[in-house]
């Protein structure tokens, strides 16, 4: 197995089950309704729609940075942080139907970076792709960790 393919099945496992952990982000998102996902059990939390966003935001971004685009974001801002304006059941499934795609998108052109690329900036004064690669999975980890606290709190 390469390198890049035991990032490529940690961040599946991360993302879709099977994880050493616990629940993977798609796990912890399971069966929460749109009127859950935007509750705020925890005063100052993000909600679990904010998180899912935000994950999504990240994983497009680490995809972009791949593939050559700088894709600068400002922490704490509204593109780092999405609002939910819709709140409806349809919004949060087209929500999450994108934070899946995206995530098909990411693990796509994960699979085509040569390995030699590992060690390289992933773009020029940034962390090497091996770095932000396993950046990205632990980015998924800990959402997919605060979904699961939230999703209690919210049931």
């Amino acid at each position: 197995m390469t390198e890049i393919e035991r990032i490529l099945d940690q961040l599946k496992r991360a993302y879709e089950g099977n994880a050493w952990h616990g629940p993977s982000v798609r796990e912890a998102l399971e069966g929460v309704t749109a009127k859950q996902a935007t509750k705020r059990p925890l005063a100052n939390a993000h909600s679990i729609w904010e998180l899912a966003h935000h994950i999504a935001v990240w994983e497009n971004a680490v995809r972009r940075r791949l593939e050559g685009d700088r894709a600068q974001i400002s922490l704490a801002s509204p593109e780092d942080w999405p609002p939910v304006d819709d709140q409806s059941e349809t919004a949060w499934e087209q929500a999450r139907a994108a934070l899946d795609r995206g995530h098909r998108e990411l693990r796509d052109a994960i699979a085509r970076v040569p390995e030699s690329r590992l060690d390289e900036p992933i773009l020029e004064s940034m962390s090497t792709v091996y770095v932000t690669l396993h950046g990205i999975i632990q980015h998924d980890l800990y959402h997919a960790g605060q979904i699961s606290m939230l999703k209690k709190a919210v049931s």
